[in-house]
């Protein structure tokens, strides 16, 4: 019995805690003084993460201030485009 009450706390802790990380999501907005100057793409990233570090690299190496995903997709590799502003 207690050792049903110790992994029901674990749970209800882990729980709570993942749900106020996913509740601070960024904004989607680029800042009002952002100037689009392009649109980048990448393809064949094995996941998300991978998909968002090489739009970030891109998008570094543009020369861009900040970029935006506006679109990703695929099934076992993935693609992805970006908005990129100075």
């Amino acid at each position: 019995m207690k050792n049903i009450k110790i992994f029901a706390t674990a749970l209800l802790l882990t729980t709570a805690s993942f749900a106020t990380v996913a509740a601070d999501q960024p904004s989607s907005q680029p800042a009002a003084d952002a100037q689009k100057i392009g649109v980048i793409s990448v393809a064949g990233a094995s996941n998300l993460s991978a998909l968002e570090t090489e739009l970030a690299n891109k998008a570094a190496a543009s020369g861009a201030s900040s970029y935006r995903i506006i679109s990703a997709g695929g099934q076992n590799k993935l693609h992805g485009t970006a908005e990129i502003f100075n």
